[in-house]
């Protein structure tokens, strides 16, 4: 017999029946996840983690990149118990650090093995984060370098461009021109030895320990 205090709850927000389907007929089959909801549009999912708040929510990017951004810290604060997970048929790395930055505790592809899939549920369901290794690219997993090199406006500047916010609105939150800014982040990447806003929001991430488990595939 199962033991109902080792069962989480799962949720699900898809475009596609067939791919609720498949989830509950892959789920049956667990001990430890259970499926108890699905819902086919953003809003009606959120009404779903608000009532039924599931320890993981699985939202589809096919809803759209910014809709699914807005939709992750919504969930939060519909049910503080629930862990978001995001899936879709295609899915990059640079998307896949937007959608960690917006609260996304797992990230995967609708693609991905089997098992993966299910080590990806297992691990947010215990607290932990998921992200596939091969949204990673060798030169985004460089491992940084010290950043005690860099000055107070840089550390500033990184800062903000680890929460995932362009130029512009660096620039205007700290009073400074976005030419200032672009000079900045020439000095951050030379000293830090990382190349792209992307890899320095990822280094962001593993900072903060939100990439503390990583899956290869």
């Amino acid at each position: 017999m199962t033991d109902t205090n080792t069962v989480k709850t799962v949720a699900i927000c898809d475009t596609e029946p067939i791919a609720v389907a498949g989830l509950r007929s892959i789920l049956e089959a667990r001990q430890d996840l259970l499926l108890v909801g699905a819902e086919s549009s953003p809003l009606s999912g959120l009404d779903m983690v608000r009532h039924l708040k599931p320890a993981i929510v699985i939202i589809d990017k096919a809803f759209g990149l910014h809709s699914v951004l807005d939709w992750i810290p919504k969930s939060a604060l519909a049910s503080a118990a629930t862990s978001a997970v995001v899936w879709g048929a295609s899915i990059h790395g640079a998307e896949a650090v937007r959608f960690m930055q917006s609260g996304a505790r797992g990230v995967m592809r609708k693609s991905a093995e089997l098992a993966s899939m299910l080590e990806c549920l297992s691990t947010v369901s215990r607290g932990q984060t998921w992200l596939e290794q091969s949204l990673l690219s060798d030169s985004e997993r460089t491992p940084r370098k010290s950043r005690t090199n860099l000055t107070q406006r840089e550390q500033e500047v990184l800062d903000l461009v680890e929460q995932g916010m362009k130029n512009k609105d660096i620039a205007l939150q700290l009073g400074i021109q976005p030419g200032t800014v672009k000079i900045h982040l020439k000095h951050i990447f030379e000293k830090t030895g990382i190349h792209g806003r992307y890899g320095l929001a990822l280094n962001g991430l593993k900072e903060k320990g939100l990439l503390a488990a990583v899956a290869a595939v």
